[in-house]
């Protein structure tokens, strides 16, 4: 190779390293909005809803097959109101919620089962996907990612808490059972946006 390409190629790669650094920084301090343009704020009530009609109502507690633990899940219509979550972020710096920070969620109700209405996952034998159900783990961390249309979110189960551990990421998205839309990873993706309660 002549030392002028090898110069060219040294500088392109030199390029692409600092603008996809820029990116990442850029996307880590990038405010997560609500559907007024507001950020969320940690510690603040707000309801989840699908971003697309006829997927389901907003985000709720569901009782499947009459046990605990309770699932996450939508209402079966947009005309229910669901329950408000709370957003608590793993950095305790952070007064907002930011794109691809860790982050825990609950439902700010109360329970019939006696457990946290905090959000974690677990594996259904029933339909082989992972459900997000409630109670209570040492990695129920969340993130939220931007889709391409501006105040529409992903929110995705990938930890980043644990440097030495390893997570089968994945998105959420919604599992039809029985008469209820359960949230599960693994499948398809949910679009969601963001209403201050």
């Amino acid at each position: 190779m002549s030392t002028r390409l090898i110069k060219i190629t040294s500088l392109s790669l030199l390029l692409w390293l600092f603008t996809t650094t820029t990116i990442l920084a850029r996307s880590e301090n990038e405010q997560v909005l609500d559907t007024k343009g507001k950020p969320l704020e940690s510690g603040k009530e707000y309801y989840i809803k699908p971003a697309i009609t006829d997927s389901g109502g907003r985000f709720t507690l569901i009782a499947r097959n009459s046990s605990c633990p309770l699932y996450v899940g939508q209402e079966n219509t947009d005309l229910g109101k669901g329950l408000p979550v709370i957003f608590t972020p793993f950095a305790k710096e952070d007064k907002v919620i930011k794109v691809e920070r860790d982050f825990k969620v609950r439902f700010s109700a109360s329970s019939i089962c006696v457990q946290s209405t905090e959000w974690t996952v677990a594996a259904d034998s029933i339909s082989g996907r992972r459900l997000i159900i409630t109670g209570t783990d040492r990695y129920n961390y969340f993130r939220i990612a931007k889709t391409q249309f501006g105040g529409i979110y992903n929110i995705e189960f990938c930890p980043s808490v644990c440097s030495t551990c390893r997570f089968a990421c994945g998105t959420l998205g919604g599992l039809r059972d029985n008469g209820n839309i359960l949230s599960a990873l693994d499948g398809n993706k949910l679009p969601v946006e963001f209403i201050k309660a």
